[in-house]
């Protein structure tokens, strides 16, 4: 009898890989990849996932081939969703908003690809705004949200 492949494990790898991917894709949100993202994306890829430098750089560089070659983003988030706790989840929105603050700018499109991401994730709207609050405590000076749209 042939495994059941939703019971076979997936490699931490795969992982890692829909987790960086992720993160690329709220970096280049705003069309913008600044030195300030960069910065931040590999110091918490090497802290998240104990790499070196080199082994960052080859994470982040395989996650974006994937990323430029994903239709949704939903191929990403149904791998964490299905193998991440909900602390290893929390976790990732807490790197998530400091990756969208780390330019010093929240554009609308970070602020909804946060939102999307996290409903996609299952992650309560609360902790987004809770998550924002302790960030905006630790630095002092996180900016503000962003206007909402205004349609004329």
């Amino acid at each position: 009898m042939a495994p059941d492949p939703q019971q076979e494990a997936v490699p931490e790898h795969d992982i890692r890989l829909a987790a960086c991917a992720l993160l690329l894709e709220l970096a280049h949100a705003d069309e913008e990849f600044t030195d300030d993202e960069a910065q931040h994306l590999e110091g918490a890829i090497r802290r998240q996932y104990g790499l070196d430098k080199d082994q960052a750089a080859e994470l982040i560089a395989l996650a974006e081939k994937e990323r430029a070659n994903a239709v949704d983003l939903w191929q990403f988030t149904k791998l964490i969703k299905a193998n991440y706790s909900l602390g290893q989840k929390m976790v990732l929105v807490e790197v998530m908003w400091g990756l969208v603050y780390s330019d010093g700018e929240l554009s609308n499109r970070e602020d909804h690809l946060m939102r999307k991401v996290c409903k996609l994730l299952d992650i309560a709207p609360g902790y987004l705004a809770e998550v924002r609050k302790r960030l905006h405590a630790a630095t002092g000076d996180a900016p503000e949200p962003p206007p909402p749209d205004r349609i004329d």
